[in-house]
């Protein structure tokens, strides 16, 4: 069974940080590009950050840009989101995505920053 699961969410003060951590299991995500979404409440899910399966390219969210780096290790599975200086208006439940034969989602972590 595949699955992808965030942690590292939490409670943070404005200029702060938090690294988040999306670890896939059930099969090898190493051959696929892989993003990380946010929804804030009464919001539209929105893309952030994006990497390439080598991990040679990314891409962000003009929002985030030079404060959020997307990074993984093909070994572990797993794809990461360090998330500084961060703002009030980053408070979202953050979602890691990857598509294979479909499209797969965790089931997200809270990240709430307050002002």
């Amino acid at each position: 069974q595949v699955q992808l699961v965030e942690s590292g969410g939490g409670l943070v003060q404005a200029g702060g940080s938090l690294r988040l951590t999306c670890a896939a299991s059930g099969r090898s995500f190493s051959r696929n590009s892989m993003r990380w979404f946010r929804q804030a409440p009464g919001k539209e899910r929105e893309f952030v950050a994006a990497i390439s399966w080598s991990g040679g390219s990314t891409s962000y969210a003009d929002s985030v840009k030079g404060r959020f780096t997307i990074s993984r290790d093909n070994a572990k599975n797993t794809v990461y989101l360090q998330m500084n200086s961060l703002k009030p208006e980053d408070t979202a439940v953050y979602y890691c995505w990857a598509h294979i034969d479909k499209d797969y989602w965790g089931q997200g972590t809270q990240v709430t920053v307050s002002s």
